[in-house]
């Protein structure tokens, strides 16, 4: 099952007072909580708040340089582009604290700020709007993305100690509220509590499931959200369920203060592939292919090329360090070379600084009795044959940074699925090999999950993911990830 498309709903007054959510019920309409609307405000005041002081500072800057400053006017168009971005829809609850979107977003109202200086510039000349602005824009955006970042980071914390979340109600079959039990509770950022299910009579009698009491069947639904405070109607996959159904649902709760999503019963299928259209006087969810070739790629080749040239210039100096460290060691080979299986199956040689001892393959028949990882994976949380240079090298993943070199020669990305050996992918069955249809990457969704502490299951199902619902943003948001998986060291090993 899909995770849910999610609607940002509010918790009740009375949880955001305590700082948590009742185990009981909720009783009576939830009205839009305090900490969701100190939330947006937050948001919104340190967007403007960006704005309006990089400009004055860019501005002054100049005026120092002997250029020419910011007149007020100049300033003010400046500011009022912020208000693009809720235009853009960054300042919408639907996105604020919502995975990659948010970020999407953000990137689109900068771009648009941008073309509405450029046209009031022309249609004004009085107003001055000089070309430096243009300058002053991606500041403004890397500055907004870190401030919206760290905000997020306060509202996932709070929602993992129990606070900030939405009180749910969940209707359909035992399997896959179970399954969405289980998501909520692996992933407490998204800030859902399930509070009560609903299942059809044809279930049998079941008083709950995985914790979580069974209140009613599917029929009595509406009648439990309208006396709950219940501020998600979470309906997911069941074959008792028609579209009628759901309409008449929709209408039954419509002057409550639930918002009612649907889980589509399309696996891991989400973002940009999904459009929502009426065919035939119906509404219909149409699925875009996912892109594999086309305009975008091109631009994610190319950011992959330039970013990682800029990366070998700029980390030359440590490269040559960890390279006289690892050859001090023992004397042999600085890099490690592994045939790896990259886009449509074709191998290539990936390069990594070497972390063990120099026999290390031959060696590892006598360890496979105890490999750690799971499904094809060969690892081994204290590996004997990691040598102390290498502990340290793998501890912060700069063992992986000669790849770089092969982003260059275009074998690998920047972002992708985990490289596989070639004697792992010849076991993968259709849906593993969907894993080859890109180029492998440096870091991927795998690795800003808890890398080798992830099942394979968990592993192939985040490769996947990413390869059905890849986006320049959601790059951007893995990169971001992975800066804070290495600085933690999580599933590091």
């Amino acid at each position: 099952m899909q995770e849910p498309m999610r609607v940002p709903l509010s918790l009740p007054e009375t949880a955001a007072a305590n700082g948590c959510l009742s185990a009981e019920v909720p009783s009576g309409p939830a009205p839009v909580a305090r900490w969701e609307r100190r939330y947006r405000r937050a948001v919104i005041v340190t967007d403007v708040l960006a704005t309006v002081l990089t400009s004055a500072g860019a501005g002054i800057a100049l005026a120092l340089l002997g250029f020419p400053g910011v007149p007020p006017a100049g300033l003010a168009v400046l500011t009022a582009a912020a208000v693009l971005w809720s235009l853009a829809g960054s300042w919408h609850p639907r996105v604020l604290g919502q995975g990659h979107e948010e970020y999407r977003r953000l990137g689109r109202g900068v771009f648009a700020a941008g073309a509405v200086l450029a046209a009031t510039g022309l249609a004004f000349p009085v107003l001055e709007v000089r070309p430096w602005v243009f300058g002053v824009l991606p500041l403004l955006l890397l500055i907004v993305l870190a401030q919206r970042y760290l905000l997020r980071r306060y509202l996932h914390g709070a929602r993992s100690n129990g606070r900030c979340l939405l009180p749910v109600i969940a209707a359909g079959s035992p399997a896959t509220l179970r399954d969405l039990i289980a998501r909520t509770r692996l992933q407490p950022h998204v800030g859902w509590d399930v509070q009560a299910l609903c299942v059809h009579r044809s279930a049998g009698r079941i008083s709950e499931v995985d914790g979580v009491p069974v209140i009613g069947g599917v029929d009595e639904l509406a009648e439990h959200v309208r006396r709950g405070g219940y501020r998600v109607v979470a309906v997911t996959a069941d074959a008792h369920w028609t579209p009628r159904r759901l309409q008449e649902l929709a209408w039954k709760i419509e002057d409550t203060a639930a918002e009612m999503v649907v889980a589509p019963v399309l696996m891991e299928v989400t973002g940009p592939r999904l459009h929502v259209s009426s065919v035939l006087g119906m509404p219909m969810l149409k699925v875009s292919a996912p892109a594999f070739t086309g305009g975008h790629r091109v631009i994610k080749a190319l950011a992959d090329w330039v970013s990682a040239l800029l990366l070998v210039v700029l980390l030359a100096p440590v490269l040559l360090v960890i390279s006289a460290a690892v050859k001090a060691g023992d004397g042999g080979p600085v890099i490690y070379r592994q045939r790896r299986t990259g886009r449509n199956g074709t191998t290539f040689t990936m390069l990594k600084f070497r972390t063990m001892v120099v026999d290390a393959e031959v060696l590892r028949p006598s360890l496979a009795d105890a490999n750690d990882a799971a499904g094809p994976l060969f690892k081994l949380r204290r590996d004997p044959r990691v040598t102390r240079i290498g502990a340290f090298l793998r501890r912060y993943s700069l063992d992986e940074l000669p790849q770089l070199f092969n982003v260059l020669a275009g074998h690998m990305s920047l972002v992708g699925p985990r490289p596989p050996l070639p004697e792992e992918s010849e076991t993968y069955d259709y849906e593993v090999q969907r894993r080859l249809l890109v180029k492998p990457g440096l870091t991927g969704l795998w690795q800003v999950s808890g890398r080798s502490d992830l099942s394979w299951a968990e592993s192939v199902r985040l490769d996947l993911r990413y390869v059905e619902n890849w986006s320049l943003a959601l790059d951007a948001v893995i990169l971001w990830k992975t800066v804070r998986a290495v600085l933690t060291k999580q599933g590091a090993y």
